[in-house]
């Protein structure tokens, strides 16, 4: 096939209806008839998302414009019967979803998402393509980690489709300007309006890059680019080979905390670079865009870098200690506040995050929990215990370097959740078989007995305190108080109160719009007390006894142990130390 192309064009004829045209031109491919696939997920976002959802109108024509037979086999799949002639296929995207893993379009500008825009062939995903960009006449710019064809307008080149698909592109009037970070070029695109300082997210972002290089050892890439979409109220992103995509509420650059959250998010996205797009879990490649790609290592993959986004801020001098630890026992309080840590372990929670994370409902607190605080969670243990047991020395930066440079920079392959632990066991000399081992169960572990090896406590300071609760998170809006979510074995659980119900009354007395006679009502209880709540269950009352139980949400705090030796207290220093 070297004489081969794949050809790809991009438009925007109605971008205020949200729309991208699409043609695809296949030449050089001397069979009968050739499947047209498009992906039903985005590396990096383990979701089922259906991207052929948003096309329309997909027709084929030979190189005189005469129409070719395309007809659609499965929810994905589009049949071309090329008989090895020069194919064109054109077709249109609906393009309006506001996330950074999906497509839109409007009249500002366009966001790209190629996992739900390009189409491939079946059997050729390592077929390389270019993308041609038309910009319309109100747009200037185009932002992406493709590379730019020498001498050409626009057009872009991908090696094969797996770096395609991982490279988005975004398109418009965006305010970019460039940075130097560990010798390579950074490009910022800002989109939308938001009120920043270029020096200084320059200035904070090029440490960013520079302590996580020095972590790793070196830097996988000679250019990077920054996406930002900014919105009234907004957080995340998501990790490319040599970009990321994030989302920001414009107000977040103007408080301290706020601009500390939006680096650690930058951190985080970073850190990807490494560790899940370079290190990788064995079943992390190469993807099988058509369904569900599997692995019980999540936790090491995002949850490690979720543990490491914080640190590195601490790190960077961009927080003090304590409000370092504030952020780190978050990650404890959201695991250990939810019911689901003792039905589902965290090996588990990557595995089924196909069918749990990106789709919770009212009772996922219950049953689940999330890789990224439980991940976060061990890798503090794990940093810990090398530090401790290696008089410092040591600690999880030695292991991650020494992954990457075996199993990425020499074998260029994914790696096993055995392989990690011996590697890791291997570089700091302990055993560290009491904690993946908790990978696989609901018990937790003494995380006390850790911390106190480099002189913190973690003590929950809600332990003496029985206060009454119903185990109830409830709504207010129109003037409706509706109960959302239920406690597992709270007394709304064991009683009976539903998720939808809305609260009348309580003992009597009807609830104000914010539902204060149910808070003044169970303040001035005791615990076994009887509560008679009034509901509408599906447009019909009924009253409904509920007894009050104590709550058994915890409350931790990470603070140094005043009975630590000289020595732990040396190690601790070490653990939170600044680069």
């Amino acid at each position: 096939m070297s004489n081969s192309s794949i050809y790809f064009h991009l438009s925007f004829i109605e971008p205020q209806a949200h729309y991208v045209e699409v043609s695809m031109v296949i030449q050089g491919f001397d069979q009968d008839f050739l499947d047209l696939k498009m992906p039903v997920w985005t590396p990096g976002s383990y979701l089922i998302r259906e991207f052929s959802k948003n096309l329309e109108q997909v027709q084929a024509q030979d190189e005189n414009g005469n129409d070719i037979e395309i007809q659609k086999i499965n929810k994905n799949t589009w049949r071309v019967n090329s008989k090895g002639q020069e194919t064109k296929i054109n077709y249109r995207v609906y393009s309006f979803e506001k996330s950074v893993r999906t497509n839109f379009v409007d009249d500002q500008h366009a966001f790209i998402s190629p996992a739900g825009t390009f189409f491939y062939i079946d059997g050729y995903l390592d077929h390389a393509s270019t993308v041609q960009v038309s910009l319309p006449p109100f747009w200037s710019k185009i932002s992406t980690g493709l590379d730019l064809i020498e001498g050409k307008v626009n057009l872009f080149f991908a090696e094969n489709f797996d770096i395609l698909f991982d490279t988005p592109l975004e398109i418009g009037n965006q305010d970019t300007w460039t940075f130097n970070a560990a010798g390579i070029p950074h490009e910022f695109a800002m989109v939308g309006t938001a009120n920043y300082d270029k020096d200084r997210l320059s200035a904070d972002i090029k440490k960013i890059v520079e302590v996580e290089t020095e972590i790793w050892g070196s830097n996988p890439n000679d250019k990077y680019v920054f996406i930002t979409h900014n919105y009234l109220s907004s957080h995340g992103g998501l990790e490319h080979l040599n970009s990321t995509v994030l989302a920001a509420s414009r107000s977040a650059y103007q408080s301290n905390i706020g601009y500390n959250n939006f680096l650690s998010l930058v951190a985080h996205e970073y850190f990807h670079l490494w560790n899940v797009k370079r290190l990788r879990p064995a079943n992390l490649g190469p993807f099988n865009y058509e369904e569900e790609n599997y692995t019980s290592l999540l936790w090491i993959f995002e949850g490690f870098t979720a543990y490491y986004d914080n640190i590195i801020i601490r790190r960077c001098g961009f927080r003090n200690e304590q409000e370092y630890l504030n952020e780190l026992v978050s990650e404890f309080n959201l695991v250990l506040n939810r019911a689901g840590r003792n039905v589902q372990s965290v090996g588990l929670s990557s595995f089924d995050t196909w069918i749990k994370q990106y789709r919770p409902d009212e009772n996922s607190p219950n049953v689940s929990i999330s890789y990224y605080n439980k991940g976060a969670m061990l890798a503090t243990m794990i940093d810990i215990i090398i530090i401790a047991k290696t008089n410092g020395t040591k600690r999880l930066d030695d292991v991650l370097k020494a992954a990457y440079n075996k199993y990425y920079l020499i074998e260029n392959r994914g790696i096993t959740e055995k392989e990690f632990q011996d590697l890791a066991e291997e570089v700091s000399g302990i055993s560290l078989k009491e904690i993946f081992d908790a990978v696989y169960v609901t018990e937790d572990l003494d995380y006390n007995a850790y911390f106190n090896l480099v002189g913190y406590q973690f003590i929950d300071i809600n332990q003496e305190t029985e206060t009454p609760s119903l185990g109830i998170k409830v709504s207010h809006h129109d003037g409706r108080t509706v109960i959302k979510n239920v406690d597992r074995n709270s007394a709304a659980w064991v009683d009976g109160l539903n998720v939808d119900d809305e609260i009348i009354a309580v003992n009597g007395n009807r609830l104000d719009p914010q539902g204060r006679e149910l808070d003044q009502a169970i303040a001035t209880s005791s615990l076994g007390d009887p509560l008679n709540i009034l509901v509408a269950r599906d447009g019909l009352m009924r009253e409904i006894t509920v007894h009050l139980k104590a709550s058994d949400k915890v409350s931790y705090v990470i603070e140094r142990n005043p009975e630590s030796t000289d020595q732990q207290r040396r190690l601790g220093d070490i653990w939170l130390s600044l680069s």
